[in-house]
């Protein structure tokens, strides 16, 4: 049976994790393009692991604040079937994108903008939400009140994020009833290099979740 809830994996940057997620049915592997993050990867190596991955699971492009014919080139050159916006970009700017044939994540944040309550602005394929405190917009590993994304996720597609573990994913899953989680920091030994064995614990973590029937999310964001 297909898990109720969707994964991410984000943050990756070698084929053989990509590969090795693929074969976990892991539905979303995320590719950072954002050059100060640890987790950045060149167009070479979002090629090779896009190969990989081959048409096993969604390739999302992560962004912040870049022109959507920039995005595009990515799109086009890597094999990306979808793009995840992180930092200001305009609500005219994700439904240019979104008019392209791909998904589109929005990312919202609770402790900085866009922030949680701009959400009728934008019309994304999903929203991601996640804390927003620190130096980087994303895979700061901080957990914040999930609880938070429960109306949202009421209303639209929804992916949790941000501090993310095998340990806790249930919990959070719990208290905010998103239809997917993306997790990074959670299942790596050091900041861009995965562990495989932590990454399988939490797919089981989230196999193992038992929705009651106000929980059941019928909405698929990765096809």
């Amino acid at each position: 049976m297909k898990r109720t809830i969707q994964i991410k994996v984000c943050g990756l940057t070698e084929a053989k994790i990509a590969a090795a997620c693929a074969a976990l049915e892991i539905d979303a592997v995320g590719l950072v393009f954002y050059p100060k993050s640890p987790r950045f990867v060149s167009d070479a190596q979002a090629e090779e692991i896009a190969a990989a991955v081959n048409g096993r699971a969604a390739v999302i492009g992560v962004f912040v604040d870049e022109p959507a014919d920039v995005i595009l080139q990515k799109v086009k050159r890597c094999g990306l079937t979808g793009v995840q916006l992180h930092g200001r970009e305009t609500p005219a700017e994700v439904t240019q994108l979104k008019n392209e044939g791909l998904t589109v994540i929005k990312a919202l944040f609770q402790k900085r903008e866009p922030f949680f309550q701009s959400i009728s602005r934008y019309g994304p394929s999903a929203f991601l939400l996640e804390c927003g405190r620190g130096r980087l917009p994303g895979g700061t590993a901080r957990v914040w009140d999930w609880t938070d994304a429960k109306t949202i996720a009421a209303n639209a597609p929804v992916i949790l994020a941000g501090g993310l573990t095998p340990e806790n994913v249930g919990q959070a899953v719990r208290l905010g009833r998103p239809h997917a989680v993306d997790v990074s920091s959670g299942v790596e030994a050091s900041p861009g290099k995965k562990d495989l064995a932590i990454i399988e614990a939490f797919v089981s973590a989230v196999a193992g979740i038992v929705p009651t029937d106000s929980d059941e999310k019928t909405r698929r964001i990765f096809q």
